[in-house]
């Protein structure tokens, strides 16, 4: 059974940082890309960042310079790190996975992150 649980969101003021992270299990994490996507309320879903099987990163220009994205292979875990965090950044986070060769996708649940004064 496939599971990715993503934790680390939270309420936090305008500037701030987050740290999310997403555990993969029932899964071969080097065979999958990774991402994190993010919906606000009354938006579509969007790609925040992804990083791919050979560690190549790409990122929503929105985010370019503020957040980083990272895997770690032996702890099968995908991590992003959200600096000067800003009030549009307020949505649910959701972390994906992807196979590089069958491009199958699996979602986590969703976390919530506010950004508020």
């Amino acid at each position: 059974q496939v599971q990715l649980v993503e934790s680390g969101g939270g309420l936090v003021q305008p500037g701030g940082s987050l740290r999310l992270s997403c555990a993969a299990s029932g899964i071969i994490f080097s065979t999958y890309a990774m991402g994190w996507y993010r919906q606000a309320p009354g938006k579509q879903r969007e790609m925040v960042a992804t990083i791919d099987i050979s560690g190549l990163i790409t990122y929503v220009g929105s985010v370019k310079g503020r957040f980083t994205i990272s895997r770690n292979s032996a702890q099968n875990t995908v991590y992003l790190q959200m600096n000067s965090l800003k009030p549009d950044d307020t949505a649910v986070y959701y972390c994906n996975s992807r196979n590089a060769l069958t491009l199958y996708e699996y979602w986590g649940q969703g976390t919530q992150v506010t950004v508020s004064s």
